[in-house]
């Protein structure tokens, strides 16, 4: 009898055990697509996602409105962002020019054999570029210039990181310093990664040439307008998934960005909205009057820490910090005099971070330290701030937002190791 109770109690604890590491993994497996939504199957988390593939089909068809793609070749989660003209949004160090640069090299992949080399793939990119419709808008790109081939490579690298190339021999450095002429890559073209990098609801090759959006927004619109169905339970369901995006894939909601409707629904929902995507996702809320921010006290979740290590990272808090500190004040001050809040101009920023060179430019990089230094540290620093939702650029001005305040901290304290030296405001370290 006593080996028999034992036996059930033995069983009842495997059997959490289990439940427990089920829900981890199911956890890791929800995180792993959101920041790899386009995976190979060599992916870590690979395995696991497979292992759980129904359920996260419905999850993220219950939550976002996102739809997961599973099979053997990999994995894709089609992420729609809720505002596709946000300019914080994007692949580093692009602009529009490298995005052309980027779709036409995909456009010759989907021609192109099993195997192809880069400099097969630049001349027969150099082709396409040559369309009378790009030259018209003043769109050129010849390979004779060194940058040239710095572009095609980078586009390349992205390609080898999203697993639509492969690479198989050679070197691209050696392509752009040699010219293209005495040296070559060859890569394996990944046909089913190819196939599903773009996260459009309608492709474009399914416009009549009568049809064709004309402007940048119509096309976006097209490209990415879900279908909604004409009923009360139809468009609360879209705004549910909309707001959910927004959670998951911006850095902060706030109230004030919301139109009416989606404001009622988010005041009365976002505590179980929080609670189900932190639960998934393994999140943490912080609610606040002015709004909502989904953390991930890991950081893994995050293409743009804050804190960071780095001389550029360490200038951005320092900046966060004044600002957030001259905000609180000047909030108190309008407050009290019923006038208006005065926001910062950058040539506050410029001086600032001037002044802080003097006291902490010895923990900088050279380069840092030089006369002038102080104009691109205020560009990094304002970029990185309002890719996090943290400020609002306006003209020569910069507005602070309410979640900027969190990086209040108070005096820096430098601390000294015999590994290295940081220096940190508050109780958060960046080093040098």
């Amino acid at each position: 009898m006593k080996n028999g109770v034992r036996s059930a109690t033995d069983s009842r604890s495997i059997g959490r055990q289990q439940q427990r590491y089920d829900r981890e993994e199911f956890r890791n497996s929800v995180r792993a697509l959101l920041m790899t939504p386009l995976m190979s199957p060599e992916h870590e988390e690979f395995p696991a996602i497979r292992r759980h593939a129904d359920a996260l089909r419905d999850w993220f068809g219950r939550e976002t409105g996102w739809p997961l793609q599973i099979e053997h070749e990999g994995a894709r989660l089609y992420k729609r962002p809720a505002d596709c003209t946000s300019p914080t949004r994007g692949l580093p160090g692009y602009d529009r020019r490298r995005y052309v640069l980027l779709c036409l090299a995909c456009a010759v992949l989907e021609r192109a054999d099993p195997q192809i080399t880069l400099r097969l793939l630049g001349e027969r990119l150099l082709q396409l570029a040559a369309e009378p419709a790009l030259a018209a808008l003043g769109f050129r790109f010849t390979l004779g210039a060194p940058h040239e081939r710095r572009e095609l490579v980078a586009v390349c690298r992205t390609l080898l990181e999203l697993g639509i190339l492969a690479r198989v021999a050679g070197d691209e450095d050696a392509f752009v310093s040699s010219g293209g002429d005495q040296a070559d890559a060859l890569y394996d073209v990944q046909r089913r990664a190819l196939a599903g990098i773009l996260a459009a609801v309608r492709g474009p090759s399914t416009w009549r040439a009568d049809e064709s959006p004309l402007t940048l927004d119509d096309r976006l619109r097209a490209l990415t307008d879900e279908y909604v169905a004409d009923s009360d339970d139809g468009r609360r369901t879209a705004l549910r998934h909309r707001l959910a995006r927004r959670l998951l894939d911006d850095p902060v909601v706030y109230l004030e960005t919301l139109d009416q409707e989606a404001r009622a629904y988010f005041v009365n929902q976002r505590g179980a909205m929080a609670a189900r995507l932190c639960e998934s996702a393994g999140l943490a809320a912080e609610q606040r009057a002015e709004g909502l921010a989904l953390v991930d006290e890991t950081g893994e979740l995050t293409d743009v820490a804050m804190p960071a290590e780095g001389t550029d990272a360490h200038a951005t808090l320092l900046v966060a910090e004044y600002l957030a500190s001259a905000y609180r004040k000047r909030l108190i001050e309008a407050a009290e005099t019923a006038n208006v809040v005065e926001f910062n101009r950058e040539q506050d920023i410029v001086a600032f971070l001037r002044e802080a060179k003097t006291k902490y430019g010895r923990y900088w990089r050279k380069s840092a330290r030089e006369p002038g230094a102080e104009q691109e540290l205020k560009e990094i620093a304002i970029e990185r701030l309002a890719k996090l939702d943290l400020i609002r650029r306006d003209g020569d001005r910069v507005h602070p937002l309410p979640a900027l305040t969190r990086f209040a901290l108070g005096d820096t304290e430098v601390l000294e190791s015999h590994r290295a030296r940081y220096a940190a405001p508050g109780n958060l370290i960046a080093s040098p």
